[in-house]
């Protein structure tokens, strides 16, 4: 039962630093926007957003240096699931701005949050590998 517990304070607290890093890079491309009107290639924007989520994983790492999961099991789990609960979260950021006719961007999307989080909870993990 404690496993259980663990993995879930755990898992919410490495999806809130996701969510974060991602609200605040929203909240950066949609600064920017204007610099960008041409639409980008969507090729060119997933490398994008994984590299942009590479570098957020770098970052957080400078904020919260370990992991908040700790067995090695809970930690691929938390590479799986986190990442689709922050794209979800993303999509459900997305369709609240659609409601309100915001502009959006890609990162208002599952793929594109999803992506981002993926390459973060990847640099998190690996730096608790080198780590471990």
């Amino acid at each position: 039962m404690e496993i259980i517990f663990e993995f879930i304070f755990s898992a919410g607290g490495e999806f809130l630093v996701q969510v974060l890093m991602e609200v605040l890079a929203e909240l950066g491309v949609h600064s920017m926007r204007e610099t960008f009107r041409r639409p980008p290639n969507r090729w060119l924007a997933a490398i994008g957003y994984a590299l942009f989520g590479t570098v957020a994983g770098g970052l957080s790492l400078l904020i919260v240096p370990t992991l908040f999961v700790h067995a090695r099991g809970l930690q691929l789990m938390n590479v799986v699931l986190t990442p689709l609960a922050a794209g979800l979260a993303m999509a459900a950021i997305g369709a609240w701005r659609r409601r309100r006719d915001q502009d959006l961007i890609r990162l208002d999307k599952f793929a594109y949050g999803y992506l981002f989080a993926l390459a973060m909870a990847l640099v998190r993990f690996n730096f608790s590998a080198a780590s471990a």
